[in-house]
């Protein structure tokens, strides 16, 4: 078995130099790249690289969307020697420079015009940064600043010097090994300053082969790969697994037409956050809700049908004959073309990770035929540590060890992994390393989390997120704010509660969902703000919130954590102003913290409260927003008793 990322590219470039590696729709056409033309690139990448001056061990910086460049980019780099360093692509420069300083980058690639500014500005206050490699021409031509060379000059240097140093990229290349680091991502700073994780090739490609192996991946696949390049996700699915199974890798033209490309090429294979699936269930009940009363009524009544047995017919457990058949109809007028609306009529096996997804929503997915499954990780993990095989998926967990992966609950309740897939150490943070990885090898995930008796872990919540209420109830936000952002009108919510009396809610209402449902009520609006404070909104908010509150008093030992009041927020929270990671996951804490004075109001029972928000713009700007906000009593039930 061939050994680093480099090595598994001439693999596939050998025994299969005409299939089709890569795929990039540019101008509404795809272009193609086979497995020749994509290890040639790479060879020329990267011995441009080295006429630039770049060294073993050194570390490149790569900013931009999924683009083929990209990817062979990262390769180019590793089959040097040296570190790719991934960044999103919609990172301020400020956080841009806290990572050049800290992972010491001289050699950069920059997708275009766009990154390209943002790394000159960067480079005016961190020294160091001199070689910038831009891809996309438009907009450069009249560039003068030093050190900066497009993809296209890269290439045809760097083919200039292979011919020069005959074998000398290939001495490179076998000079690699599987324990090197291959990667640094960083983490996406929920609590602090990102860390940089630093993952070897040999965790990365044992982790994708664990993926390869439980569900049967094979070059025949396709993948769409939109998700930031910067997200240990994207890395395991777009770049190890690509490598090791050999499927295909498609890049859309861009992130506003990745919902038309993804019905164009269909993938197999399928990865995405919960919140791409929440947005994909917000899109279907906009258009059902604009749909005619026959066809509101036939598709409730199908996914009726599909929420009692969709889930049990793809796991192929006994289902009765005339529910069989029903749901055979429903398929056909339902679930079927709405499978090809989302454009995952031809998927055999889709993953979400990233975040917890709420019952509901995976309830859904599965009812309509889809298999959809749970992949528990983290960065310092490669994404890597359980799997949900076929046949066995449950929706409150997240699947048991994947291969390679030992488990173990601490008596704290936290989740320890070992195994493959953990990572070597944090970059130039022995500290932050020995805090994570014990004296027996297991990382502390700082997740809380419960195996079941068949090895299922289910996890609860971060374990610093988790508390109790006054009364001594167990209070897991992440949990409860799953269920509220189920409803297509809330787009992302935040619960308080620990060392309270009772649990209260921030909610971000979904402007399109809620817009949308504005209009068809005739109700005006002249913005976000405007839309949020309408006293029918607020309603429509109270409505999900008593839904998810009647579920809680159903539960058991969740009763006690029902919303009690609520607002929703004059803005959206946005990772521009440090109030979400760059992977859209709420930072907690701080954001308890800007708003204190609307925590404040909840738990004293006001029922407004005035508030100036400063606000960052994409460009750079700084402004403010501000707003009078209602604060309001949530319909709460008596706790369910459990029958007898």
């Amino acid at each position: 078995m061939q050994t680093t990322f480099p090595q598994l590219l001439l693999k596939h470039a050998a025994e299969r130099p005409d299939a089709t590696a890569m795929r990039e729709k540019e101008y509404g056409i795809w272009q193609t790249w086979s497995w020749k033309d994509a290890a040639e690139t790479v060879r020329h990448l990267a011995c441009g690289l080295l006429a630039l001056g770049f060294q073993r061990g050194e570390s490149l910086a790569l900013i931009g969307d999924n683009r083929p460049h990209l990817y062979m980019g990262l390769v180019a780099v590793q089959s040097l020697g040296g570190i790719p360093v991934p960044l999103y692509q919609d990172a301020v420069a400020s956080e841009m420079a806290f990572v050049m300083e800290d992972a010491e980058v001289h050699f950069l690639f920059a997708e275009d015009q766009e990154q390209v500014d943002k790394l000159l500005e960067v480079r005016e206050t961190v020294p160091g940064m001199a070689h910038i490699i831009y891809d996309d021409p438009r907009g450069l031509r009249n560039y003068e600043h030093p050190g900066l060379i497009s993809t296209e000059k890269l290439m045809a240097l760097g083919a200039d010097w292979d011919r020069s140093h005959q074998g000398a990229w290939d001495a490179q290349v076998s000079a690699n090994r599987p324990e090197d680091v291959s990667v640094i991502l960083y983490t996406s700073g929920t609590t602090g300053k990102p860390k940089g994780v630093c993952q070897t090739h040999a965790s990365f490609i044992a982790s994708a082969q664990g993926g390869v192996e439980v569900d049967g991946l094979h070059p025949g696949d396709n993948v769409i790969s939109y998700l930031p390049p910067a997200w240990v996700g994207d890395h395991l699915f777009s770049l190890a697994q690509w490598l090791v199974a050999g499927f295909t890798i498609n890049c859309p033209e861009s992130a506003s037409t990745v919902a038309i490309d993804l019905r164009e090429i269909g993938p197999s294979y399928y990865f995405a956050p919960p919140r791409i699936f929440e947005s994909m269930l917000t899109s279907v009940s906009i258009r059902m809700e604009d749909a005619a009363a026959s066809k509101r009524w036939l598709y409730r009544k199908c996914m009726e049908l599909a929420r009692r047995v969709g889930a049990d017919i793809l796991d192929g457990k006994p289902v009765g004959l005339w529910d069989r058949l029903l749901y055979r109809l429903g398929n056909i007028a339902i679930y079927g073309p709405l499978r090809n609306v989302l454009g995952l009529s031809r998927i055999r096996v889709a993953y979400t990770a990233g975040a917890a997804i709420g019952p509901d929503l995976f309830r859904f997915f599965r009812s309509i035929g889809i298999n959809l499954k749970q992949l528990y990780g983290q960065t310092e993990t490669c994404a890597y540590v359980c799997i949900q095989k076929d046949g066995q998926v449950k929706l409150n967990s997240v699947g048991q060890a994947a291969p390679g992966i030992e488990l173990k609950i601490a008596d704290s309740g936290e989740v320890l992994v070992r195994g493959v897939s953990v990572l070597k150490e944090y970059y130039r943070r022995p500290d932050a390393t020995a805090e994570v990885i014990d004296a027996e090898g297991y990382f502390h995930t700082g997740d809380a989390g419960v195996l079941d008796e068949d090895g299922h872990l289910r996890i609860i919540d971060r374990a610093k997120d988790v508390g109790k209420l006054l009364d001594g109830a167990i209070f897991a936000p992440n949990y409860i704010e799953n269920k509220l952002k189920f409803f297509p009108q809330v787009k992302e919510a935040v619960c308080f509660g620990h060392g309270r009396n009772q649990v209260c809610a921030f909610i971000n209402i979904d402007y399109e969902a809620v817009g949308n449902w504005a209009e068809r009520q005739g109700l005006p609006y002249g913005g976000y703000l405007d839309l949020a404070s309408k006293p029918q909104v607020l309603q429509l908010v109270a409505d999900c919130i008593a839904q998810v509150n009647a579920d809680l008093a159903a539960e058991p030992g969740m009763a006690g954590t029902q919303v009690a009041r609520f607002l929703v927020l004059h803005k959206e929270l946005d990772p521009d102003d440090d109030e979400l990671t760059r992977t859209r996951k709420v930072r907690r804490n701080f954001i308890a913290e800007k708003y204190a004075v609307l925590v404040d109001a909840l738990y004293a029972g006001r029922t407004e409260q005035f508030i100036e928000t400063q606000v960052r713009f994409e460009d750079g700007r700084t402004g403010s927003v501000s707003a009078t906000i209602k604060i309001c009593d949530a319909k709460t039930f008596v706790p369910v008793k459990a029958a007898a």
